[in-house]
C-alpha cells in the first residue's frame, strides 16, 4: 500500500506517547458503509495500532474497579447508564467502558503501515492504493450527519440520548398487566432499558420504548455469531487479470467514450453508501481488538440492533413454565397488540434533497427509490438491504432481476407481434377467407343461427394471424430457454448479493416451536437432537393422517374450481342461442364474441370470489397439520394458495387451449350436454382467438385489482387514520412511534403475498406464451409499476417490517422451475393440438401444390382453406335448405362410399401432432438441460475469491492474536516469541 510520509511520520511521533481517555473521546463518528458496515475507506492496519491501544487498554484496566456501569455516548455526550452482566457471560476482565475507549482509540489511529501485512502475505495480491490526508472539517460534518439524524426524528428517549430500537404497544383496558409486568421485568434483567409514554390520540394506548446498551449488544451479538467487519478487503484472486488486462483498458476507453448511464443511480445522491468492502467474523468480546470500532452508536447498524431486541423478545419468558415465552405468545393472547421497529423519521422533507440532503435513510430510500419520477433507475439494493434487511432486499433484488429479463422477451413477443401484422395481408390462409364469398358456413347453433359467410370471419382470421404464424414455434422455443436462463442467472445473481451481503457462512438460528404445535403436542416429548432439550414431539401416525386429510382438502378445493369452470361453460352454451337472436344486430352478427366476453368476465368475478374462500381453506388445511415452526406452516400456507390459485387462473384457459371444440360431433350428428345444449364449436377462423381474449382480459383485469388492493386499499385506510387523529387532536405534535403505529402493518404472510403474484405472472408470461406473444410485455409494464408501488407500500404506508435475514427466495425458487416444465409441455400442445401450424405444415409437405414438386415463388399454402374445410348436405338438417355447407373437420364428403368418417389426412395431421409434441418437448428439454449445465450456480472468480478470503481471514486472525498475546508479555515481562506460546 501508498501511505503518506506524514502518516508514517504521524505514527511515528505517537507510538511513544500517552495518549488520555479526554482525547480518545472527542472521536469523530464516521458514516455508516454501503454494506451498513462503519469500516473505512482506508485501509486499517493494526499490528502497531494495538501495541499502542492495547497499552492504553491494559493501563485503564488496572486502574478500573467492578464494572457498575457502562458509558453511553450520544450525540457526543456521556451518560452513565446502569447495566446488569451475568457473570458468566463476562469474558473480559475490564469494563465495557474501558473497551469503548479502547475501541475508539483504535478507531482514532488511521495513518500507518501494518507491517506485518507486508511482511507474511503475498505483495503481488496487495491491492495498492493511496491513503489521503484526513480533512478535520469534512470529519466533523460527517459525524454530525450521522447521528444528527436520530435526534431530528424524536426516535429517542425522554432524555434525548438513548435511541429506540423498538416499539411494543398495548392497552391499558386489558387486564393481562401480570404477564406484561413480568415480560417487561425479565426484559430489564436481561439488560434492555424500557420507558413508558401514553399515545397523543389515544389515551387508551401505551407505548414501551425499549433501548439496547452497548454491552447487551455485544454480549447478544457473541451470541448470535453477527458477523462484524475488522479489516478492509485489500486482496483479490482474479486469475484473469494480467491475461486480459488489455482487454479490460479497451472497454474501460469505450465506457469513458459512452455517455453516462441514465437507469444507473448517482453515487453522489448516496452519501451512506461509499464503496468499502471489509472482511468480517463473528463479533467475540474477547477479541473486540480485532474489529473496526470507531463510534459505538453505528458500529451496530439499526437493523442488526433491531434483529438483537427481536431475539430477546422471543425468549424472554412472561411466566413459569417452559412454553411461556416469547413476543408472538404475547401478542396472540392480547397482552400486547403490536410489536414493531420504528422508522427513522419521516419520508418527506420540507427542504430539497440535492441542496440539504436526505433527513434519514428512510427520506433517501423515498426520494430515491419510492418516488414514481424513479420508475426507470436501477434499484438502491444496498440501501434496501441496509433499511428493511436481507430478507426483503432478496425480494426486490429477485423482482428487479425478473423485471430485467423480461425486456429481451417483451422484445422478441413484440416482434414475433409485428411480424404478424406486416405479414398479415399477405396471408395466404386470410386472403383465402376474405374472398370466399360463396362459401356457407353451417350454422354454429341449433335454433337461432342461420349459415354465415366464411368471408364474414375475416377480421378474426386476420386477427388469429397475428398470434398464430411462422414466428410461434421460435418464440414458444426461445420462451422456454429464456425461462432456464433466467432461473439460472438468478442462482447466480443471489450466490453475489449473498457474498457482498456477508451471508455465505450464515445460518439461521434453530426456530421457536408455534404456540399451536406446543398447545397440541406439549405430553409428547422428545430430545431435540440440535439444542439437546427436550421439546413436543408430533407421532408420525398422527402427522401422516393429517396430511392425508390435508392433501384430500386440497383436492376437493381444485374439484370446486372444475365445477364453477364447467358452470361457466354451461353458461356459455346458454346463451350463445340468446346472443345470436338479440335485437341489437351489433351483438347479432358478433354473438361468438359477445358470449366469449361475458363469459370472461364472469369467470374473473368467480376468480376473485373463490380466491377469498381458498384462503381460508388454506388457512384451516394448514392449521390442520400443525407445522413445528413459522417456516414450515408459511412454505405449506404458500404451497397451497399456489395450488389453488393456480388452478383457479388457469383451470378456464385450459379449458379453451385443449377442450373447446374439440368434441362437437359433426353436422346432423352433434354432441350435447345432458342431451339438450350442443356443445360449443370454435370459430371458423380457430379457437386461438378465444385463447387470447382469456388471457389477456385476466391478465389485465387482475393486475389492476392487484395493485388497487396493494396500494389504494391501504392509502384509504392510512388517510382515514390520520382524518380521526386531526380531528381528534388539535395543534398537538404526533410523535414518529406514533405515527408508525397509524400505519398498516405488513401482511400477516410476510411476503407471500407479493412472491404468489409475481410467480403466477411468471405462469402467465412462460405456459400459454404460444398463444400470446405480447404475455411479456404486458408483464415488463406491470413490473415496472409493481416495483414502485411496492417501494412506495413499504416505505410511506407499512409500519417498518423485522430486518430479517436470509440466503434465497424460499420455496418460490422450486415453484418457479415446476412452471418452467410445465411451460414446456403446454406451449407443446398449444402449438400442435389449438393452433393451425401442424396442420398447415401437412398440407404443405404432403397435399398442397408443392407436395410432388416445388417451384420457386409458388404459395404452397394454396388451396388450404378449402382443403380443412367438410362438406355437410343441407337436406339433412331440415332447414328446407338445399345444398351443401361447410364446417372445420377432416371427414369424408357426403358422396363419398364413407360420409362423415374421418379421412387419410386427419391420421396424417394426428401423427404429425403427436410427433411434434415429442420432438418439441425432447429438444427444449435438451437445451435446457444443457445451458443448465453450462451456466455455474456461483461464478468461477467468486468462488474462488470466496475460498482466499476464508485463508486470508484465518491468517489475519492469527496474526492479531498473535501480536496482542506478544504485547501481553512485553507488559508482563515475559519472554517474546514469534510463535504461539
Amino acid at each position: 500500500m501508498v501511505h503518506h510520509s506524514g502518516s508514517i511520520q504521524s505514527f511515528k511521533q505517537q507510538k511513544g506517547m500517552n495518549v488520555s481517555k479526554s482525547e480518545i473521546t472527542k472521536e469523530t463518528s464516521l458514516k455508516p458503509s454501503r454494506r451498513s458496515l462503519p469500516c473505512l475507506a482506508q485501509s486499517y492496519a493494526y499490528s502497531k495500532s494495538l501495541s499502542q491501544s492495547t497499552s492504553l487498554f491494559q493501563s485503564t484496566e488496572s486502574e478500573s474497579q467492578a464494572p457498575t456501569s457502562v458509558t453511553l455516548i450520544s450525540a457526543d455526550k456521556a451518560e452513565p447508564v446502569n447495566a446488569e452482566e451475568d457473570k458468566k457471560d463476562t469474558v473480559l476482565k475490564c469494563s465495557f467502558a474501558d473497551l469503548s475507549d479502547f475501541c475508539l482509540a483504535l478507531g482514532k489511529d488511521k495513518d500507518y503501515m501494518d507491517e506485518s501485512e507486508h511482511a507474511n502475505y503475498d505483495r503481488s495480491r496487495l491491492i495498492k492504493d493511496s491513503v489521503p490526508k484526513d480533512n478535520s472539517e469534512s470529519k466533523a460534518k460527517l459525524s454530525k450527519n450521522d447521528m444528527n439524524y436520530i435526534a431530528s426524528s424524536g426516535l429517542l428517549f425522554k432524555d434525548g440520548k438513548k435511541r429506540i430500537d423498538y416499539i411494543l404497544v398495548y392497552r391499558k383496558s386489558n387486564i393481562q398487566y401480570d404477564k406484561r409486568n413480568t415480560f417487561e421485568k425479565n426484559l430489564r434483567a436481561e439488560g434492555l432499558m424500557l420507558e413508558k409514554e401514553p399515545a397523543v390520540a389515544n389515551p387508551d394506548i401505551m407505548f414501551i420504548k425499549i433501548h439496547i446498551p452497548w454491552d447487551t449488544l455485544c454480549k447478544y451479538a457473541e451470541r448470535l455469531n453477527i458477523r462484524m467487519p475488522f479489516r478492509k478487503k485489500c486482496y483479490y484472486t482474479d486469475r484473469r487479470n494480467k491475461s486480459m488486462g488489455s482487454v479490460q483498458n479497451y472497454f474501460r476507453r469505450i465506457k469513458k467514450w459512452m455517455s453516462q448511464n441514465p437507469m444507473v443511480l448517482d453515487k453522489s445522491a448516496f452519501p451512506n453508501l461509499q464503496e468499502s468492502d471489509c472482511y468480517t467474523g463473528p463479533f467475540s468480546r474477547a477479541r473486540i481488538h480485532h474489529f473496526i470500532i470507531n463510534n459505538k452508536d453505528t458500529f451496530f447498524s439499526n437493523a442488526t440492533r433491531s434483529r438483537i431486541v427481536y431475539h430477546m423478545l422471543q425468549h424472554t419468558k412472561y411466566e413459569n413454565g417452559i412454553s411461556k415465552v416469547g413476543i408472538c405468545k404475547l401478542i396472540n393472547n392480547g397482552s400486547y397488540i403490536a410489536a414493531f421497529p420504528p422508522h427513522e423519521g419521516a419520508y418527506k422533507s420540507s427542504q430539497p434533497i440535492k441542496t440539504h440532503g436526505p433527513q434519514n435513510n428512510r427520506h433517501l430510500l423515498y426520494e430515491r427509490w419510492a418516488r414514481w419520477g424513479m420508475w426507470y433507475k436501477h434499484q438502491p439494493l444496498d440501501l434496501i438491504r441496509l433499511y428493511f434487511g436481507e430478507k426483503i432486499g432478496l425480494y426486490f433484488a429477485w423482482l428487479g432481476w425478473y423485471t430485467g429479463m423480461l425486456i429481451p422477451a417483451a422484445l422478441v413477443g413484440l416482434c414475433v407481434f409485428f411480424y404478424g401484422i406486416f405479414t398479415m395481408n399477405g396471408s395466404q390462409v386470410s386472403q383465402e377467407i376474405c374472398k370466399a364469398t360463396e362459401v356457407f358456413m353451417c350454422p354454429l347453433c341449433d335454433k337461432n343461427c342461420s349459415l354465415q359467410r366464411l368471408n364474414e370471419s375475416c377480421i378474426y382470421a386476420k386477427v388469429t394471424y397475428l398470434f398464430d404464424n411462422g414466428g410461434t414455434v421460435f418464440f414458444a422455443i426461445f420462451m422456454a430457454i429464456w425461462a432456464t436462463v433466467f432461473l439460472e442467472f438468478w442462482k447466480r445473481r443471489r450466490s453475489t448479493l449473498t457474498y457482498t451481503w456477508d451471508l455465505i457462512e450464515w445460518e439461521e438460528e434453530e426456530e421457536t416451536l408455534r404456540p399451536q404445535f406446543e398447545a397440541k403436542y406439549y405430553k409428547m416429548e422428545r430430545v431435540n437432537p440440535i439444542s439437546g432439550k427436550p421439546e413436543p414431539h408430533q407421532p408420525s401416525s398422527d402427522k401422516i393422517t393429517r396430511l392425508l386429510v390435508s392433501i384430500s382438502g386440497i383436492f376437493f378445493m381444485i374439484s370446486l374450481v372444475i365445477t364453477a369452470v364447467f358452470a361457466v361453460v354451461v353458461y356459455r352454451l346458454v346463451v350463445m342461442e340468446q346472443f345470436a337472436s338479440f335485437k341489437w344486430n351489433f351483438i347479432k352478427q358478433h354473438w361468438q364474441f359477445a358470449t366469449s366476453a361475458a363469459a370472461v368476465c364472469i369467470n374473473f368475478v368467480i376468480i376473485m370470489a373463490l380466491n377469498l374462500a381458498y384462503e381460508k381453506i388454506a388457512y384451516l388445511l394448514t392449521n390442520l397439520e400443525y407445522p413445528r415452526t413459522e417456516s414450515e406452516w408459511e412454505n405449506s400456507f404458500a404451497l397451497k394458495m399456489f395450488l389453488f390459485q393456480f388452478v383457479n387462473l388457469n383451470s378456464s384457459i385450459f379449458y379453451i387451449a385443449f377442450f373447446l371444440g374439440r368434441f362437437v360431433g359433426h353436422p346432423g350428428n352433434y354432441n350435447k350436454l345432458f342431451n339438450r345444449w350442443r356443445l360449443e364449436e370454435c370459430h371458423p377462423s380457430g379457437c386461438l382467438i378465444d385463447l387470447c381474449l382469456q388471457m389477456g382480459v385476466i391478465m389485465f383485469l387482475k393486475q389492476i385489482w392487484n395493485n388497487f388492493m396493494e396500494l389504494g386499499y391501504p392509502l384509504i385506510q392510512n388517510w382515514w387514520s390520520r382524518h380521526k387523529i386531526k380531528r381528534g387532536i388539535q395543534d398537538a405534535s404526533i410523535p414518529q412511534w406514533e405515527n408508525d403505529w397509524n400505519l398498516q402493518p405488513m401482511n400477516i404472510h410476510g411476503l407471500m403475498d407479493e412472491y404468489l403474484e409475481m410467480v403466477l405472472q411468471f405462469g402467465f408470461t412462460t405456459i400459454f406464451v404460444a398463444a400470446f406473444p405480447l404475455a411479456p410485455l404486458l408483464a415488463l409494464l406491470n413490473n415496472i409499476i409493481e416495483i414502485r408501488l411496492d417501494a412506495y407500500k413499504f416505505v410511506t404506508q407499512w409500519r417498518r417490517p423485522l430486518p430479517a435475514r436470509a440466503t434465497d427466495i424460499g420455496i418460490w425458487y422450486g415453484i418457479l422451475e415446476g412452471i418452467g416444465i410445465l411451460a414446456v409441455i403446454t406451449n407443446a400442445f398449444v402449438i400442435a393440438i389449438t393452433s393451425d401450424y401442424i396442420p398447415r405444415f401437412v398440407y404443405e409437405y404432403k397435399y398442397g401444390p408443392c407436395a410432388s414438386r416445388f417451384e420457386y415463388g409458388e404459395n404452397c399454402l394454396k388451396g388450404y382453406v378449402n382443403n380443412s374445410l367438410s362438406f355437410f348436405d343441407l337436406s339433412e338438417l331440415g332447414m328446407g335448405k338445399s345444398g351443401y355447407c361447410r364446417y372445420r373437420d377432416y371427414r369424408g364428403p357426403p358422396w363419398s362410399s364413407k360420409p362423415y368418417e374421418f379421412t387419410l389426412q386427419y391420421w396424417h395431421i394426428l401423427a404429425a401432432r403427436l410427433a411434434f409434441i415429442i420432438v418439441f418437448e425432447h429438444l427444449v428439454f435438451g437445451i435446457k438441460s444443457f445451458i443448465a449445465y453450462l451456466i455455474p450456480d456461483v461464478p468461477k472468480n467468486l468462488y474462488d475469491r470466496i475460498r482466499r478470503e476464508k485463508y486470508l481471514v484465518q491468517e489475519m486472525m492469527y496474526e492479531a492474536e498473535l501480536e496482542h498475546l506478544q504485547q501481553q508479555r512485553r507488559k508482563s515481562g515475559h519472554p517474546v516469541h514469534h510463535e504461539w506460546p
